[in-house]
């Protein structure tokens, strides 16, 4: 079972594109690490955050390893069980006792020295479940009920649990994902729009009603009339940016994370990165990410089927949606929510996650490199 799931070619010659991918996500990587060093000297324990990053990131090297040398199609007949697994992982972080709640949202499951989050294996796991049924399915993608109902409702139980945590933000990535992947896929749009606008108008009538959520929203329309309360934290934020100008002030010489701005190694570490950095480092990490999704788009037309082409562009989905959702808010150019900006911010489960979708990325562009009855004979 396990050469059938790891095949000796896995560990072939890497192509060119994978190189420039490895390449531009460890350069992400390694700007976290530098970024959370100079954020941590400010702290009673300056080695405490890049310490325990160290220690996941080892760890997400090891998932991101194991998951591009992974035969993704004798992966298949576990799919159903990796998303029963991860939609119980959603369903358990909602139990009192076992979810930890943080700041109003029970997201987290206790693990003693560490916290999983949830919402990250469930990306992994809706990410499998919607690749695997829609290539299974392809040829019933215009009826209604296995075309679009199923899906459509195997998206709805992910998307849903993870708005009842709830977490917001993570269900509005997870339904746009989602909802490009059946587009992606061939599902008619006679189905896709109505249900799109239902599911856009529900989502606003929950942030309307929910006071915390409207009061971001009002006050990423008046950030300047309430930077001392409510839009405090994306003020500073703003301010970090207009400080560093062009070139930085320098790395260890910014002022916003000594207290001034909340979440300055977390949600908010683009911030931290535009005032030490300067605009034209902080457009490097944007490119990064750019270079990163272009070089999987132009690689797609290489994939041998729908399913690894739906893995791979929903992996390429979920790290640049959640950079530019980040990189958004960080800007004021989004309602202030937090999520984590990939490979770059504090924090272990979302570190993992994005090494795990980069390895499924590699796996593609590793596996299409092949000729075609080579492939065939490893299936």
């Amino acid at each position: 079972m396990i050469r059938a799931l790891i095949p000796i070619s896995a560990f072939r010659r890497i192509p060119s594109a994978g190189v420039f991918l490895i390449f531009a996500v460890l350069c992400l990587t390694f700007t976290g690490l530098v970024v959370l060093f100079s954020v941590s000297q400010e702290q009673a324990d300056p080695g405490a955050l890049l310490r325990k990053q160290i220690i996941w990131l080892a760890i997400a090297l090891f998932a991101g390893g194991i998951t591009s040398c992974i035969n993704l199609q004798a992966l298949r007949p576990f799919i159903p069980a990796l998303g029963l697994f991860a939609a119980f992982l959603l369903v358990l972080v909602l139990v009192p006792g076992i979810g930890v709640r943080v700041n109003g949202a029970q997201r987290w499951i206790d693990l003693g020295p560490m916290r999983l989050q949830a919402s990250e294996i469930g990306k992994l796991g809706l990410l499998f479940v919607l690749a695997h049924y829609l290539a299974a399915n392809r040829r019933y993608l215009d009826e209604f009920i296995r075309g679009f109902a199923i899906p459509c409702g195997l998206l709805a139980v992910y998307c849903g649990l993870i708005f009842i945590e709830p977490d917001y933000g993570t269900c509005f990535l997870c339904g746009a994902v989602g909802g490009c992947l059946l587009f992606l896929a061939g599902v008619r749009l006679k189905f896709l729009i109505p249900v799109a606008l239902l599911a856009l108008t529900f989502f606003s009538i929950a942030v309307y009603m929910d006071p915390v959520r409207m009061r971001r929203i009002t006050s990423f329309l008046d950030v300047q009339g309430n930077r001392e309360d409510s839009a405090y934290q994306l003020w500073q934020g703003i301010l970090a940016f207009g400080a560093g100008g062009l070139h930085g002030v320098g790395l260890g010489e910014g002022r916003q994370k000594l207290s001034f701005l909340p979440e300055a190694h977390t949600d908010f570490i683009f911030a931290i990165i535009g005032e030490e950095g300067g605009f034209f480092f902080s457009s490097g990490v944007v490119l990064l990410f750019v270079t990163i999704f272009f070089i999987g788009v132009l690689q797609l037309k290489r994939a041998p089927d729908l399913y690894q082409y739906l893995l791979v562009m929903g992996a390429l989905l979920f790290i640049t949606f959640q950079a530019l959702i980040n990189i958004g808010v960080v800007t004021g150019c989004l309602p202030t929510k937090g999520m984590s900006l990939p490979f770059i911010s504090y924090g272990g489960s979302n570190l993992v996650l994005m090494f795990c979708l980069t390895g499924i990325i590699l796996n593609g562009f590793r596996s299409w490199e092949l000729p075609l009855l080579r492939r065939q004979r490893e299936l």
